[in-house]
């Protein structure tokens, strides 16, 4: 029998002294409500939470998935786009109302879009017209899911998906301009040029839908008001690249006098290839007279 054996058999000292007390409680660094292994946690993953909160840790009843979707939100405000898409997909999983889990997935395309992964996009929107083709983020769904498609080169499907953003919500003004870009590429600038047309009337006026709408009417020959909206989108430019410097000066303790505003995050909001996607349902909201379509 060896000495380590021997060992195994006898009885072990740990102390000379009285010896230790009853059984303790342990000692536990991490919240009740995240019972995660410190073995399987990397102290510089930057995703350790999305990668911890799962079924097998936390129960979902724990999980505010409201709460999980503006972490993803305020990802995508500094571009951390990986990461949003993580905590997106975390809140479609948890969230127990079919409205919040579409628009997890809603923005989680968005968020994939932004890392041009429009493979990924297109399945996220897919999901999101899965769970309710006519609710109110299916209109933004449908919409980023024709983007996707037409980057993703599948451009015979992407016009199909915008004018059926239409169809769910008429007054959906990113619809109508993406309707209008896609039908503008197919040549078919009097239609376009009528859906751009609605897209500023509900609101989206921006130097570039101006520019897309002085193509459109170049296109048709009118070059004069062409000119006139081109002018007038480079003014709104420069106006704007002006307020970016002068809000920069501001952030660097260099006021230049007056109020100043800031940018607040909002759910249901994202960027898709350049253009500001807001939430369809903010559009109900407005007076029957304030638009109206051709």
């Amino acid at each position: 029998m060896t000495d380590r054996e021997g060992d195994r058999e006898g009885d072990h000292r740990f102390s000379d002294g009285e010896g230790f007390d009853d059984a303790y409680e342990e000692f536990d660094l991490d919240p009740p409500e995240l019972a995660v292994d410190p073995g399987k946690v990397d102290p510089i993953d930057s995703r350790v939470v999305t990668d911890t909160l799962d079924d097998q840790n936390i129960a979902t009843d724990d999980v505010d998935a409201t709460e999980l979707l503006d972490v993803g939100l305020n990802y995508m405000q500094i571009n951390r786009y990986e990461q949003a898409t993580d905590a997106f997909e975390r809140t479609a999983q948890f969230a127990e109302d079919e409205r919040l889990e579409q628009e997890a997935w809603v923005n989680k395309g968005v968020a994939h879009a932004e890392l041009e992964e429009y493979d990924a996009a297109i399945g996220a929107h897919r999901e999101a017209i899965n769970i309710d083709d006519s609710s109110e983020h299916a209109a933004t769904a449908e919409t980023n899911l024709a983007y996707a498609l037409w980057e993703f080169g599948e451009t015979s499907q992407a016009l199909d998906h915008a004018e059926r953003a239409v169809e769910i919500d008429d007054r959906f003004a990113e619809g109508w301009y993406n309707r209008a870009f896609f039908l503008s590429e197919r040549g078919l600038a009097e239609e376009a040029l009528h859906c751009i047309d609605n897209a500023i009337r509900l609101g989206m006026r921006n130097s570039k839908v101006l520019e897309e709408k002085a193509e459109i009417l170049e296109e048709l020959g009118e070059y004069d008001e062409a000119e006139e909206i081109a002018d007038e989108a480079i003014e709104m430019r420069e106006r704007a690249e002006q307020r970016v410097m002068e809000e920069r000066k501001e952030m660097q303790g260099e006021s230049l006098g007056g109020p100043q505003s800031q940018s607040q995050p909002q759910r249901g909001q994202g960027r898709q290839g350049g253009f500001d996607i807001a939430d369809p349902g903010q559009a109900s909201d407005r007076d029957e007279e304030d638009w109206r379509l051709e």
